[in-house]
């Protein structure tokens, strides 16, 4: 145990760091640089931007594809749209004060332009399983087919980083749920994990197709019941709303001194929160989203680089927001109480001071979200034993011991639970930020050449006929490949 105990401390540890400057700084640099160099597109194209997700939410997609570009998009928000949302907005909260707010804004703002490259980069060079007919895109695919063989240490490192991350991921997601549903309904934690870890194997035993069926009918759903409670909520505190807003953008810059339950935090615990909550909800710049979205049937890379800035848009400045004022305006945020304590006290003030509705309507909130979540992290992780060469039963053994992990997380420390994942988080940004910065000038000629298509609507046949024409391979013979699910290498 003295062991674990070390090992665990030492990720803590290192956790910490990497969520201060490191991120804020590689981020903002990357970000800002993209948006320069892409002419401020996430802002400028943003009624394009959704009238092509929002207003495309019925269209089969174009091109070569497994599932139409919205359900790609609820796989992935599937693994936004959880615990993060919920338990994580109220954690950076009561740890990080209310700056800890404008620090997840922030990160989110910038967000927008990194899930977009990483997406977009996604689809042109994803690849086509020959045995599984699945396409495969992420980060380990546009190393290895848009940078070559001398990148692919930095590409392990990532694969198995994230791999140990989605294998975790569950139990972060399974102790929320365990905690809701215990206290609300009374229900063993222990029972509640079994329940998690079976589930999770019904839905994972039928592949992509299921996970991404499964997704498309409970995202949008409780997405929709969630955004409308909070908003009758906030109209009930109406009058504390101006007052949140000034003490978030406040103490963004001054911390916040103690009060109530509420030990104080200085500007850097603020930023270190809200920055981690905020990436860990939204995801931007991990690289774990395209794992989904390069399924997506498309005749051109931006054309799903769009639903990435749909997704952290809605993911956080929506749902997060909606989190985060109902916490504010509801005067419970600096009694003690953090995680899915906290948010089921704010709404209970919301409710009329009725404690038990607003424990059960959270309980039923987290337990969909965080189900959803932990199905689709451990489906990034049977992606990551793909690109590392593992099939078949080996991915399910990783499914197997993702849904242990679920057990584990119901009886587990939130704490510990929450810093783990942060580390493994923490290394993927750092790794993927390298790279998309690296292959600026391949995002910079796709969105030009997008844009072009755009004005003249002559689209390819295929994404990769795209990729091709543009001469963004490696090795540009190998272009070909792609399509026909021959491994490159």
């Amino acid at each position: 145990m003295f062991i674990i105990d070390s090992i665990i401390s030492g990720m803590m540890a290192i956790a910490d760091v990497i969520w201060g400057w490191p991120i804020l700084i590689l981020t903002s640099f990357v970000a800002v640089y993209m948006t320069v160099r892409l002419r401020f597109f996430q802002f400028r194209h943003f009624g394009l931007i959704m009238k092509e997700t929002f207003g495309k939410i019925f269209d089969k997609g174009s091109g070569e594809g497994n599932i139409n570009p919205f359900k790609a998009a609820c796989t992935a928000l599937a693994s936004t749209l959880g615990v993060g949302n919920i338990a994580g907005v109220s954690v950076a909260i009561a740890t990080g004060g209310p700056g800890a707010v404008f620090w997840m804004w922030f990160i989110a703002m910038l967000g927008l332009i990194v899930k977009f490259s990483e997406v977009t980069l996604a689809v042109a060079y994803r690849e086509k399983d020959p045995d599984t007919g699945e396409w495969h895109g992420g980060f380990p695919w546009f190393v290895k087919n848009g940078l070559g063989k001398k990148w692919k240490w930095l590409s392990l490192i990532w694969t198995v980083t994230l791999g140990l991350g989605m294998m975790v991921g569950p139990a972060v997601q399974s102790n929320a749920i365990a905690q809701s549903l215990s206290g609300s309904f009374g229900i063993s934690p222990l029972y509640i994990g079994i329940a998690v870890a079976v589930l999770m194997g019904l839905v994972l035993v039928g592949g992509l197709k299921s996970l991404s069926n499964f997704a498309n009918a409970v995202v949008p759903f409780m997405a929709i019941i969630y955004i409308a409670v909070s908003v009758v909520v906030m109209i009930v505190n109406a009058s504390a709303i101006p007052a949140a807003f000034a003490m978030i953008f406040h103490d963004a810059f001054t911390g916040t001194a103690a009060s109530g339950g509420f030990l104080g935090s200085s500007v850097m615990l603020g930023i270190r929160w809200g920055l981690a909550r905020g990436i860990f909800s939204n995801e931007a710049g991990t690289g774990t989203a395209p794992l989904v979205h390069s399924s997506a049937a498309v005749n051109h890379p931006v054309k799903q680089g769009l639903w990435g800035v749909f997704e952290v848009f809605f993911d956080t400045i929506v749902v997060c927001t909606m989190t985060a004022m109902v916490v504010m305006t509801s005067g419970v945020w600096d009694r003690g109480a953090t995680g899915a304590a906290l948010t089921a006290a704010a709404f209970g003030e919301g409710f009329g001071g009725n404690a038990a509705a607003a424990g059960m309507f959270i309980a039923v909130v987290i337990a969909f979200f965080g189900f959803t979540t932990a199905v689709v992290n451990a489906y990034y992780g049977g992606i990551c034993l793909n690109a590392l060469g593992f099939k078949g039963a080996s991915v399910k053994v990783f499914y197997a011991l993702a849904s242990i992990f679920g057990i584990v997380g119901a009886v587990g420390a939130l704490n510990t639970v929450w810093s783990t994942f942060d580390f493994f988080f923490g290394v993927c940004v750092l790794c993927n930020l390298v790279v998309i910065f690296v292959m600026r000038d391949k995002i910079v000629l796709l969105v030009r050449d997008y844009e072009e298509r755009l004005l003249t609507q002559s689209w390819d046949a295929t994404a990769a006929d795209a990729v091709e024409r543009l001469g963004l391979m490696e090795k540009p013979e190998d272009a070909s490949s792609l399509r026909e699910g021959v491994k490159i290498s």
